[in-house]
C-alpha cells in the first residue's frame, strides 16, 4: 500500500529518532563527559527559547494595549464607564447595553455622531414611546428643529374654500400658493388647526349656527400641505357629536397624522405629543377655552366620555404643562382662546398667557378670533395671541405662518411670515402688502421688535 506523504514523513522522523537513540546509547557507554555536553547545550537552548517567548509575549501585550486605547471600549465590558458619559444607566431597559442603545438611537448618522445620547433609552423602547405619544423625528439640521404653525383650515365642501377648490381643480396648489406650500413643507414639523371633524355620519349640533364636517378622504390635503400635526382642541371638532369626533380620530390615525387636544377621555385629550430629534425632546400641548359656557356645545372630555381638553378653568392645563416640562426640554402650547374678530387679547388670554409661561410653557401659539392678534413675551416665553384664519373662508384677511427654530439651549428664532387669504386662496404677502402686515403686527405688539424679515425679539 502506498503511504501518504504525511505518514512517510512520520516514519522517516521515527527512523531518525531511533538511529539517534542508538548513537546516544553508544556514546553513553564510551564517553560520559560528552553526555554532559549534550545536556548543557540542550538546557541552554531551552532557556534561550523561553526568554524569546517571554519577550514576544510582552511585545504582543504592548501592541494589544495600544489598539485598545485607540478603539472605544465596548459597553459589555467591565470598563464601560468610559463610554457612558451623559447617560443614565438606570433608564436603559434591561438587556440593552449602552453600546446597543447608542447604535440604535443614532441609526445611520455615521461615526462620531453623538445625537440622542440622552434619549436613547426611550427611543429603544418602542412600547414606552407608543404609550407616551413620543415620536422619533428626523430634522433637516443636526443643530436645530424647525416648527411651523398656521391657523384655521376648513375642508368642508359645503363651504366656500372647498367648493371653490373643486371648481378650480382638486390639487392643493389651487388653494395654497406654491411658494407658501414650500414654506410649510420645508419645516421639520408643521402644525395646523383642524377646525372640523372628518366624518359622513352623526347629527349636527342642534341650534349651532355653523356646523362643519369633511369627507374622510380629504385628510389627504393635510399631507399635501405638509402638515404633521392636527390640532383638535377647538369649538368645531364636536359639530357632529361624539360620532364625528371618533371618526376624526380614526381618520387621522389611518393617515398617520397625530391629532391632539381631543380624545376618547380626558387622559387622551390632555396628553402631550412629544418629538425627539437632535437629542432634544419637545412637547406639544393643545387645549381650548371655547365655548365659554357651563354647558358648551363642544363637550369637554371626562374620565369616561370623549371630548376636547377644555381649559376655561386653567388649573388642569397648568398641571399638564408643568408635567410636560419635567419630561422634555421645550414645551409648546397651542391654545384656542380669545374673542372672535377682536384684534386685542381679552381678559382670559391676558390671564392665562403668563400662567402658562410660569407653568413651564416655552412658546404659546393662539387661535380662534379669525384675525391676527399681537405678540408678547412673558419672561423668555413668546406668545402670539392669534394666528387668525389661514385657509378657512372666502373673506380677504391678513394671516401668516409662524416659523420657530429650537436647539438644545432653547428657542433660537421666532419668525412671523405674512400672508393673505383672499378669493378662497392663501398666498404669501409681497411688497407693500407685506410691509403693511408687518407694520400692523408691530402696532399690535408694542413690547417686541419685529424686523424687516419678520423675526421677533424682545425690546
Amino acid at each position: 500500500m502506498k503511504e501518504s506523504r504525511g505518514g512517510k514523513q512520520l516514519r522517516l522522523f521515527g527512523m531518525k529518532m531511533k538511529k539517534y537513540s542508538s548513537y546516544a546509547n553508544k556514546r553513553k557507554k564510551n564517553n560520559r563527559p560528552g553526555l554532559f555536553l549534550v545536556f548543557f547545550v540542550t538546557l541552554s537552548l531551552v532557556i534561550l527559547t523561553g526568554m524569546a517567548g517571554i519577550l514576544t509575549y510582552k511585545a504582543l501585550q504592548e501592541k494589544r494595549s495600544g489598539i485598545e486605547q485607540s478603539v472605544p471600549v465596548s459597553a459589555d465590558t467591565d470598563t464601560r464607564k468610559q463610554d457612558t458619559e451623559g447617560i443614565s444607566w438606570e433608564k436603559i431597559p434591561e438587556g440593552v447595553t449602552k453600546r446597543q442603545e447608542s447604535e440604535e438611537s443614532c441609526g445611520e448618522k455615521g461615526e462620531g455622531d453623538n445625537s440622542n445620547t440622552r434619549y436613547g433609552a426611550e427611543l429603544a423602547d418602542e412600547e414606552y414611546m407608543k404609550a407616551n405619544r413620543i415620536l422619533a423625528w428626523e430634522s433637516s439640521s443636526k443643530e436645530e428643529i424647525a416648527f411651523g404653525f398656521v391657523g384655521d383650515i376648513l375642508l368642508d365642501d359645503e363651504y366656500a374654500i372647498m367648493a371653490n377648490l373643486l371648481q378650480r381643480g382638486v390639487t392643493i396648489e389651487n388653494g395654497i400658493s406654491d411658494v407658501l406650500l414650500a414654506e410649510m413643507r420645508n419645516v421639520d414639523i408643521m402644525v395646523v388647526n383642524n377646525e372640523f371633524p372628518y366624518t359622513d355620519r352623526g347629527i349636527p349640533t342642534e341650534g349651532k349656527m355653523f356646523t362643519f364636517r369633511a369627507d374622510t378622504d380629504t385628510v389627504s390635503y393635510l399631507h399635501d400641505m405638509g402638515a404633521d400635526v392636527a390640532i383638535l382642541a377647538n369649538n368645531h371638532i364636536y359639530d357632529f357629536g361624539e360620532t364625528g369626533l371618533m371618526d376624526t380620530l380614526d381618520t387621522l390615525e389611518k393617515a398617520g397624522i397625530p391629532g391632539i387636544g381631543a380624545g376618547k377621555n380626558i387622559d387622551e385629550a390632555s396628553a402631550p405629543l412629544y418629538f425627539i430629534a437632535n437629542d432634544t425632546k419637545i412637547a406639544l400641548v393643545a387645549a381650548t377655552q371655547i365655548e365659554r359656557l357651563d354647558n358648551p356645545d363642544t363637550k369637554g372630555a371626562t374620565q369616561d366620555t370623549a371630548g376636547v381638553f377644555r381649559c376655561l378653568n386653567p388649573e388642569k392645563l397648568y398641571e399638564v404643562v408643568a408635567e410636560a416640562k419635567k419630561n422634555s426640554d421645550f414645551v409648546i402650547v397651542y391654545i384656542h382662546w380669545g374673542t372672535e374678530f377682536e384684534s386685542k387679547p381679552d381678559w382670559a388670554q391676558l390671564e392665562q398667557a403668563p400662567g402658562l409661561a410660569q407653568a413651564g410653557a416655552d412658546l404659546i401659539i393662539g387661535d380662534h378670533p379669525h384675525c391676527l392678534q399681537g405678540i408678547e413675551f412673558f419672561g423668555d416665553t413668546p406668545v402670539i395671541y392669534s394666528l387668525g384664519n389661514f385657509w378657512f373662508n372666502s373673506r380677504t384677511v391678513d394671516t401668516g405662518m409662524v416659523r420657530v427654530t429650537i436647539g438644545q439651549e432653547g428657542m433660537r428664532s421666532f419668525q412671523f411670515i405674512p400672508a393673505i387669504q383672499s378669493g378662497c386662496r392663501v398666498d404669501l404677502a409681497y411688497g407693500e402688502e407685506r410691509e403693511r402686515i408687518l407694520a400692523y403686527m408691530r402696532e399690535l405688539s408694542p413690547n417686541v421688535q419685529i424686523d424687516a424679515e419678520g423675526y421677533v425679539s424682545k425690546k
